[in-house]
C-alpha cells in the first residue's frame, strides 16, 4: 500500500524537482498526485512500496536538513551584502497590491473589535 512521503502544496518548484531526482537516483518507486482541477486535492509524492518508505523518509530527512542549512546560509550571505528582500522591496515591486493587502489586514483587525464593542454596549 502506498504511503505519503512529501506534500507539495507551497513547495518551490526547485525543491520538488530535487526531491524527485533524489528518489529516482535511489531507484525508489513513487508517484505524484496533483491539486486537481479546483485545487482542493492534496498534491504530494507517494512511495508505492512500504519497504522502500523508510529509506525514502531517511533520504528526505537528510535532504531537507541539508537544504535548510544551504538556504539559511544563502539568506545570511544576502543579508550581509544588503541584498535580501525587505518590506520596502515588496512595496516597490507592487505598490498597489501592497496597499491593498495592508487595507485588508486593517479591516480584518478592525471588524472583530467593532463587533466586541457593539456586543458590550
Amino acid at each position: 500500500m502506498s504511503k505519503l512521503l512529501f506534500r507539495l502544496r507551497g513547495v518551490p518548484d526547485d525543491e520538488a524537482e530535487e526531491v524527485r531526482a533524489l528518489l529516482e537516483t535511489h531507484q525508489i518507486d513513487f508517484y505524484e498526485t496533483t491539486a486537481g482541477n479546483w485545487g482542493i486535492s492534496m498534491p504530494a509524492i507517494w512511495v508505492r512500496d512500504e519497504l522502500q518508505y523508510q529509506q525514502a523518509k531517511s533520504l528526505l530527512d537528510h535532504y531537507q536538513a541539508a537544504r535548510s542549512a544551504r538556504v539559511r546560509a544563502e539568506y545570511e550571505r544576502l543579508k550581509r551584502e544588503g541584498r535580501h528582500k525587505t518590506l520596502w522591496d515588496s512595496f516597490r515591486e507592487n505598490p498597489l497590491g501592497f496597499v491593498a493587502y495592508v487595507f485588508i489586514v486593517i479591516v480584518l483587525l478592525y471588524l472583530p473589535f467593532k463587533l466586541v464593542f457593539e456586543l458590550t454596549r
